[in-house]
């Protein structure tokens, strides 16, 4: 959600900073911060509601006077979106300045405590209480350096939190920690550089360090790095990370939007899923965090796989892999109600976790109660030293690379094939998978980069041509049966998230036990029908939808004759075996929400009050 960029070094810090925010917009903001330690006798501070543009516009003036700095983009909590409540935060004597991604829970009984103290506060938010806190701290303790304040401080707050910390009469000092929310230390020559992942300083830096749960880190171009452990202060070993990214992965390279060149990278990023793993003339799936924990896998008795969203619909098409080609019971569930009903999980269940980003606060914490049960919990997530990877007992990358629009395009996608890579191999393990139909799908597995690209190629424009139609809609159905019921699920958030027209996904079968009373004319279907799967049952619903005169938009396989004869708008897509078109038929879905959004001038990149890492509860 909100982002932190942080800097110490040679360079100018405002320009550092600001490129930095810039980098990070994709998380979802609503205002925007920056505060500078130069020359004079207080800090530099510019924050407003809006963009990292109108920040910019008000504190362009600010460029060359500071070589430490850092700045925030806000996810609002606690209180509005309001140039008061933006970031970062000072203490009431001016001397403190902090930004915070997470929440501080118990803020208001340590706000009152503060307020009977004499301190008032400026804005509405929890960080200003913190900031107020730190200041208490040194003025209580009079023998405390500024870092040991902090420390302190974080002691008596629980929640989760991403922070650095400035003070006035530390100068070129910051203190960054850690609790539930990521921070990356980026290690420069004669520079430091801080931030809520790697791509604000991957130009200046191939070397990191993520700082660890319960972790904090002192940083001056004096000492360096030390990190310590909140709780009683034992210093820490970092381990120093070599950066994968690079600055080509988080430029648009052309495109007009982040979304749509990241559903034209889905070949690639599908094909570098399989890279490595998928080996069909040897006849093996090669997966060392399956293989390693086979036997364990196998003789489970209930798989319950935990996610949010678009990873949760991925979840969905898990299930249906799992269940059809390993015979193992499967559940999926909302992450954020998982941990809140009181599941029933034992020592011999496997729980896997699927999240795009690794740092899901919702799914972290259906994580850790699944260990406390003593569940094995295998991770699926795509991004390299998240805190995911790092929780879990094993686990599956995939390969997307860097996703930088809010809508999950390119790692939904990337997800379903890391699923069907696992169902393969488990039912092939256990006997449940014949070795002619093992052969059969991975054969189809490995095609499908080809045929995604296929796709792209064919109805790119023809999408583009029907979504014109569309943008004065007001509501969508989207309908699919067996595997294409999720990829329906998916369509529709897919729509929702970035034109902001109301969307639903049904079975198709339930249209008649509810949605067919919406149908009229005014109303938009999307039908979802292979010829593999339910075929002749979809027939008949879109039947049913063209006798009360609703609006039907096919995605059907090439040749069709029989949906497309009365459907009003088709679009082709190559056939394959019924557990993988949900990968092929999502491609024409992102890219008709995309040109929907597009045509009504919304914000594709950075649809409104959304994030792309969800950070807090």
């Amino acid at each position: 959600m909100c982002g932190i960029v942080g800097y110490t070094g040679f360079q100018d810090a405002y320009e550092v900073v600001i490129n930095g925010l810039r980098r990070l917009e994709y998380r979802g903001y609503d205002s925007a911060g920056i505060v500078l330690d130069g020359d004079s006798s207080t800090f530099d501070v510019a924050k407003t509601k809006g963009k990292v543009d109108d920040l910019v516009a008000i504190s362009k003036n600010l460029s060359g006077k500071a070589h430490v700095g850092m700045g925030h983009t806000r996810w609002a909590t606690h209180g509005v979106p309001s140039d008061s409540n933006s970031h970062p935060h000072l203490s009431n004597n001016g001397k403190i300045a902090l930004v915070h991604n997470g929440i501080i829970e118990n803020y208001d009984t340590i706000k009152t405590m503060l307020s009977e103290k004499g301190f008032s506060f400026q804005s509405e938010t929890d960080t200003e209480v913190l900031v107020n806190l730190i200041e208490y701290v040194m003025d209580v303790n009079k023998d405390f350096d500024f870092p040991t304040a902090v420390r302190y401080a974080l002691n008596e707050v629980y929640g989760a939190y991403a922070i650095t910390v400035m003070h006035d009469d530390f100068p070129g000092l910051l203190v960054v920690a850690r609790l539930g929310s990521p921070l990356a230390i980026g290690l420069g020559t004669n520079e430091y550089f801080i931030a809520s992942d790697a791509s604000p300083f991957v130009e200046f830096t191939k070397e990191a360090v993520y700082l660890e749960e319960g972790h904090m880190a002192t940083i001056s171009l004096e000492s360096g790095v030390d990190i310590r452990n909140i709780k009683d202060n034992v210093k820490i070993t970092a381990e120093v990370q070599q950066l994968k990214l690079s600055l080509e992965q988080i430029e648009k390279g052309g495109y007009e939007h982040f979304m749509l060149k990241e559903i034209f990278e889905q070949p690639k990023s599908i094909h570098d899923t399989l890279r490595g793993r998928l080996l069909v003339e040897e006849g093996i799936i090669k997966m060392a965090g399956i293989w390693d924990n086979l036997e364990r896998l196998n003789q489970a008795q209930k798989i319950t796989i935990i996610a949010c969203g678009t990873s949760w619909h991925a979840g969905l098409i898990g299930e249906y892999l799992i269940e059809e080609f390993a015979r193992i019971p499967v559940e999926v569930e909302y992450a954020s109600e998982f941990r809140y009903r009181n599941p029933i999980i034992s020592e011999k269940d496997i729980v896997i976790a699927i999240s795009q980003s690794g740092e899901t606060a919702d799914t972290m914490a259906a994580i850790k109660m699944a260990k406390e049960k003593g569940a094995f919990v295998y991770g699926i997530c795509n991004v390299v030293d998240s805190s995911i990877s790092r929780v879990t007992d094993a686990g599956s990358y995939t390969h997307a690379g860097p996703e930088i629009g809010v809508a999950s395009t390119k790692a939904f996608t990337a997800q379903l094939t890391v699923l069907s890579l696992i169902a393969l191999k488990l039912g092939k393990h256990n006997g449940k998978l014949s070795n002619q139909e093992f052969m059969r799908l991975i054969t189809e597995l490995e095609s499908l980069p080809k045929k995604v690209q296929e796709v792209l190629e064919s109805t790119n424009e023809k999408v583009k041509e029907i979504a014109k139609n569309f943008v004065e809609a007001q509501n969508f159905l989207y309908l699919g049966r067996g595997y294409n019921f999720p990829a329906a699920l998916e369509g529709a958030l897919k729509l929702k998230e970035i034109s902001y027209i109301h969307a639903e996904g049904y079975p198709a079968a339930e249209m008649k036990h509810g949605p067919i009373a919406l149908i009229d004319e005014n109303m938009p279907i999307v039908i979802i029908a292979p010829k593999q799967g339910h075929y002749d049952k979809i027939v008949s619903n879109v039947q049913e939808i063209k006798a009360r005169k609703g609006q039907v938009i096919a995605l059907v396989n090439k040749g069709d004759t029989q949906v497309s004869s009365v459907a009003d708008y088709v679009i082709e897509f190559p056939e394959t075996s019924e557990c993988f078109s949900p990968i092929i038929a999502s491609i024409p879905l992102q890219l008709l929400s995309y040109y929907i959004a597009v045509y009504r001038g919304a914000n594709v990149d950075q649809p409104r009050n959304l994030a792309k890492s969800v950070t807090v509860e």
